[in-house]
C-alpha cells in the first residue's frame, strides 16, 4: 500500500473551500438603476431571498471546512482511495453555490421555491454521502489513521454521520411539506455538525 502524507490534499482542499465560499457571494448583484423606482432600500430589501441563500450556504460550507479539517486531525496518511473519495466530496462542496443561487432566485416565488428547495437539498445529501465515503475511506482497518488518536473522536464522528445519512434526505423531502421547516433543519443540522466530536 502506497501512502503519504496529508498535506497537499490539505491544501488543495482548503482552496476548493475557499473558492466555494467566495463564489456565494457573487450572486448577490448590486440593484441597477431601473431598479430603483421604489429606493433603494427598497431594491435591497427585494434581495432578501439571496441573504437567506447566502448566509446558509455560507455557514454550511463553513462547517463542511471544519469538519474536513477535523477529519485530518484522524487521518495522517493518503492512498490513492482516498485521494479519490476527497475528489467527490470537492465537486460537491464546488456545486454547492450553483443551487444556493437556484434557492435564492426562487425562495420568493410560491410556484417554485418548493423544486428550489428540494434541488437545494439533494445537493447537501450528496456531500454527505461524499463525506462519509471519505471518513469510511479514512479509516477502514485504521490504515490511514495517525497514531494515538481518540477512540471517542472516531467513535462521535462515525455515529454523527450514520445520523445524517438520515438527517439530510428527511430535511430535503421535508421540503415537499413546508419549505420554511426544510430550510429551518438544514440550519440546525448545520449547527450540530459544527460541534466539536469530543463534545
Amino acid at each position: 500500500m502506497n501512502t503519504s502524507g496529508t498535506g497537499r490534499l490539505e491544501a488543495f482542499s482548503d482552496g476548493v473551500f475557499a473558492i466555494a465560499i467566495m463564489l456565494l457571494i457573487l450572486e448577490i448583484r448590486v440593484p441597477i438603476a431601473r431598479e430603483l423606482h421604489g429606493g433603494l432600500w427598497l431594491a435591497l430589501a427585494q434581495r432578501w431571498p439571496n441573504y437567506v441563500g447566502y448566509a446558509l450556504s455560507f455557514l454550511v460550507i463553513g462547517v463542511m471546512w471544519a469538519n474536513h479539517h477535523a477529519h485530518f486531525g484522524y487521518i495522517r496518511r493518503v492512498d490513492r482511495a482516498l485521494i479519490l473519495a476527497n475528489l467527490l466530496l470537492l465537486m460537491g462542496v464546488a456545486f454547492v453555490p450553483f443551487p444556493t443561487a437556484i434557492l435564492a432566485e426562487h425562495l420568493a416565488d410560491t410556484q417554485t421555491r418548493t423544486a428550489a428547495t428540494v434541488f437545494y437539498g439533494a445537493s447537501l445529501v450528496f456531500t454527505c454521502l461524499s463525506f462519509n465515503l471519505l471518513w469510511w475511506v479514512g479509516r477502514w482497518q485504521a490504515r490511514l489513521l495517525g497514531p494515538g488518536v481518540s477512540p471517542q473522536g472516531v467513535h462521535t464522528i462515525t455515529r454523527r454521520y450514520a445520523v445524517a445519512l438520515v438527517c439530510y434526505p428527511a430535511a430535503t423531502a421535508l421540503a415537499l411539506v413546508n419549505v420554511w421547516l426544510s430550510l429551518t433543519v438544514h440550519l440546525i443540522l448545520a449547527f450540530w455538525n459544527a460541534l466539536s466530536e469530543r463534545a
